[in-house]
Formats: structure tokens, C-alpha cells, sequence
């Protein structure tokens, strides 16, 4: 067998190996949790009766590893259960949530992965120099603050003090004033509806984009820029710098296609985080995704949502670093050139 084709069968092996060990820590973590959940349901008042009736609706008067494979069995046939507290389907709850996660990963993708590869670049452009150190301090400055403090520093310059800003200024008419207010205007709660368009839902997560972007934009460029600096202490690039190349040429002829490959890595590790990590920013922002919904029934304890919640974020996670390593094979070129 080609080597690419073995490493490939090997790492598709060990995701979903991954996946299934992801299972059961999730099934057990929420097993383990102390208190009933049949008592959480019915209340104090519950009488003996009504909770054995309960617990066996449920299933928890069977053993834990029946009750695993029962949830596994049905995981794998599409059923995630069902909702304790409204009693709803949970993959039917899920669905316009999960959209509504990848939507405003989208986005913050769209506009984080690009901006981080132009900045690495610029910084090793003119490494050591004004360019490079600005970028590099804004970036760990924004990677050094948590992001749910950059959330409400944004939501209290932008959404609060810069309208107040626009309407203190006396010079500007009133059409002036009025557009700016209009154009200028982020909302503090992401809402989301179907019946918004393209552009309303765009500017109605504006602020979630930004904090999600600051926060992932750093770590992608400061591992960029790491990245193809490691690659310029090469011979070859020595050699085309003494044909006389220009150091913008040498890097994106010759520094950056070689530099892909950790490039790759850094750049889907944080599309992770973008579907993973979201949690914090959609509870600041209200947001409609899945990370207010697992927050909500964590609260409310309800163990099949969050069983669901967290098989899907685990699966997202391993997938998408999956993903980053069949690209790292692919681009190896010992490995699509074997002697």
C-alpha cells in the first residue's frame, strides 16, 4: 500500500477510536455527577413511587454499560434522545442551533484566517522592525485577556459609549448624525430568526465576530510567523537571496508553500476552537447556538442534552484535527514522493 494511503487508514483509525473513547468519558462524566436526576425533575415533593417510575421511564435502573451502548446504539442511528425538561427531540433542537454555531464560526473564519497569514507575513517581512513589533504586542495583548472580557469592553465602547460619542457631536447635522447612529450601531445581543436576511444577521453578530477574531487571530499569526521563519533559515533560501530575489518573492515563492503544512495545523486547530470554544461568547452575546443551549440545560440538569452537546463538540474538535493532519500528509512531499 502507498504509504499517504497507511498513514491516512492509520489516522481515520485512531479518530474514530478517539470519538468512541470521547463517548464514554462523556457518558461516564455525566453518570458520575452527584444528586438524582429524577428528583431534580419531580422535586422534593416527589413521592417513592413516582421516582422508581421515573427512573425506570429513563432507564436508570439499568446498568450503567447497558445504558451506554443503548445511547451509543442510538447516537449512531440519529436519535440523540430526548430532552428531560420539555421533553422535545434533541437532534430537532439542535439542528437550527448547530447551524446558527457553524454560522458565526463561518464568518469569524472568513475574517480571522486570512488577516492572520497577511500579518504573519508583514511581521516576518520586516522582522525586528516597527511592523513587527506593533503586530506581535497587539496580538499577544488580545491573546492575554480573556474573551469574555474583550466581549464586554467592546459591548461597552461600541454598543454604549460610541453612540452616546455620535450624538454629543454638535458639528454634525442632523442627517449626518442619524446615518452614523444607523450604520454604527452593534447590537449587545446577537439575535437570530430566519426571517432576517444575509446582511441583518451579518450585522446582528458583529461583535461576536470581532471578539472571535481577536482571539484566534494571534495565535494563527504568531504561529505563522514562526512558521516561515523556521523555513528562512534554510539553505535554499540562502541560495535564492544570493540570485538576488526579493525577500516579498522569496517568501511567498518559496518560504510560505513550505511552511504550510504547521500552517495548516495552527489554522484548523483554531477552526476548533471556533465551534468549540464559542460557549463563553454566545452566553455574553445571547447568541441562539449550541453553546447557550448546553448552558441552559446544564443548568437545569439535563443529562441527554448535555450528553449530546458535548459528543457533537467532540467530534467537531477531533474531526477538524483530523482534517489538519491528512492535509499535513498530503503536502509532505517524502511522503507523495517515496524513493
Amino acid at each position: 500500500m502507498h504509504p499517504i494511503l497507511l498513514l491516512v487508514a492509520q489516522r481515520l483509525a485512531l479518530g474514530l477510536l478517539l470519538i468512541f473513547a470521547a463517548s464514554i468519558l462523556i457518558f461516564a462524566g455525566t453518570s458520575i455527577l452527584p444528586g438524582d436526576v429524577a428528583q431534580s425533575i419531580l422535586g422534593q415533593s416527589a413521592t417513592p413511587q413516582a421516582l422508581a417510575n421515573l427512573r425506570a421511564e429513563l432507564g436508570m435502573d439499568q446498568p450503567p454499560v447497558t445504558r451506554y451502548f443503548n445511547w451509543l446504539g442510538g447516537v449512531l442511528q440519529g436519535d440523540l434522545g430526548t430532552a428531560l425538561t420539555n421533553g422535545r427531540d434533541i437532534a430537532e433542537s439542535l439542528s437550527s442551533r448547530l447551524g446558527n454555531t457553524l454560522f458565526l464560526a463561518f464568518w469569524a473564519a472568513i475574517i480571522a484566517v486570512p488577516l492572520a497569514i497577511a500579518l504573519g507575513l508583514i511581521a516576518v517581512r520586516y522582522k525586528d522592525r516597527w511592523p513587527d513589533k506593533v503586530i506581535s504586542a497587539v496580538t499577544l495583548t488580545t491573546i492575554s485577556i480573556p474573551e469574555f472580557m474583550i466581549g464586554y469592553l467592546l459591548i461597552f465602547f461600541l454598543s454604549i459609549q460610541l453612540p452616546q460619542l455620535i450624538m454629543s457631536l454638535e458639528f454634525l447635522s442632523d442627517g449626518v448624525r442619524g446615518w452614523l447612529l444607523a450604520n454604527l450601531r452593534f447590537s449587545s445581543v446577537a439575535m437570530m430568526n430566519d426571517s432576517m436576511s444575509l446582511v441583518e444577521k451579518i450585522k446582528s453578530i458583529t461583535l461576536p465576530i470581532m471578539v472571535l477574531t481577536l482571539v484566534v487571530l494571534a495565535h494563527m499569526m504568531r504561529m505563522t510567523r514562526a512558521a516561515i521563519l523556521n523555513v528562512m533559515q534554510s539553505a535554499y533560501i540562502e541560495t535564492a537571496e544570493l540570485k538576488g530575489l526579493g525577500m516579498l518573492r522569496i517568501i511567498r515563492t518559496h518560504a510560505f508553500p513550505n511552511a504550510i503544512a504547521p500552517i495548516v495545523n495552527v489554522v484548523m486547530l483554531n477552526l476548533a476552537y471556533l465551534v468549540v470554544g464559542v460557549v463563553v461568547i454566545e452566553v455574553v452575546f445571547a447568541y441562539p447556538g449550541m453553546g447557550q443551549y448546553l448552558v441552559d440545560h446544564v443548568s437545569k440538569r439535563d443529562v441527554p442534552v448535555v450528553q449530546a452537546c458535548g459528543l457533537i463538540f467532540a467530534t467537531v474538535y477531533i474531526g477538524l484535527n483530523l482534517v489538519a493532519d491528512i492535509v499535513s500528509i498530503l503536502t509532505n512531499p517524502r511522503l507523495r514522493h517515496p524513493k
